[in-house]
């Protein structure tokens, strides 16, 4: 999994890893240590809005993240950055770094990742079980609703059988709630 010719790496650790809009050579199940996924984003554009914020991922510090790593042609890396910044930068919630990353495979390289802004306004921080659960039920944003994009994210990570108990409960709880609707439909 070594670049060559130029080739870079994105780590994917939400909707990046089942929705890239990006081209890329590889892919491969990769560790980010130093960072874990966290629902710590209040959405104002992508899954709510300012007025009725979501909620959505980022990669928060401390502990360690499973996700994924996509190897991308070094002759595509201007287009492609670009069109990251356009998708995670919009409100500037994230910073972009170049963090380490240690493939499920063997070997290791070095990746470009979006990490959660703790000083920005969007930072949610730790949330209860109750209100992540909440934001997600209500947000609504450009890119559609926030339960889908919990729903499509957790429905990823058990593919790769990664397990995120936070985004399990949320999801249990929005069908939950949602099973009484369809009875009365």
């Amino acid at each position: 999994m070594a670049t060559m010719d130029g080739d870079f790496w994105v780590f994917g650790y939400g909707s990046l890893m089942w929705r890239p809009g990006f081209e890329f050579l590889e892919s491969g199940l990769a560790w980010v240590h130093g960072y874990h996924r966290s629902l710590c984003v209040f959405s104002h554009v992508h899954r709510g809005t300012r007025e009725r914020p979501g909620l959505v991922l980022g990669l928060d510090y401390g502990g360690s993240c499973l996700g994924v790593a996509f190897r991308v042609r070094g002759a595509a890396r201007e287009e492609t950055i670009a069109y990251l910044r356009a998708r995670e930068l919009v409100t500037s919630v994230y910073v972009e770094r170049n963090v380490g990353l240690r493939f499920a495979e063997g070997g290791s390289a070095r990746a470009l990742a979006f990490i959660v802004d703790r000083a920005h306004e969007q930072y949610a921080g730790r949330l209860s079980i109750d209100e992540m659960t909440r934001l997600v039920e209500g947000g609504v944003g450009a890119s559609g609703d926030n339960p889908s994009y919990v729903r499509n994210t957790h429905a990823h990570l058990q593919q790769l059988d990664i397990h995120d108990p936070s985004l399990a409960e949320i999801v249990r709880r929005l069908a939950a709630r949602e099973a009484p609707l369809a009875e009365t439909a």
